[in-house]
């Protein structure tokens, strides 16, 4: 068995359920870790974060780029401003 170590924090439960599914899809081994205490009602999540995720060290950086590029905020671009750079497009 691979020897796991923390590799980051995560943010929240969104961020975690994001981060599961990537890494299960590229196949790298890993444990998402809830900050959640029933005795305390989530008191340590305040200050500890979420929760963590765990892994093989030698898919730290990986990790992290994915963490990173889940964190980044998505550009949306609205649909009147798709048609105006057409209608440009056309001269």
């Amino acid at each position: 068995m691979e020897r796991f170590e923390k590799i980051t924090t995560i943010e929240n439960q969104v961020e975690a359920l994001c981060l599961r599914s990537e890494l299960e899809e590229r196949g790298i081994p890993h444990a998402i870790q809830s900050h959640y205490d029933t005795a305390y009602d989530g008191l340590f999540q305040l200050s500890a974060g979420w929760g963590h995720v765990e892994a093989p060290s030698e898919h730290r950086q990986e990790i992290l780029k994915i963490l990173d590029a889940l964190r980044q905020p998505a550009v949306q671009q609205r649909p009147e401003d798709d048609a105006m750079g057409e209608a440009a497009d056309r001269g």
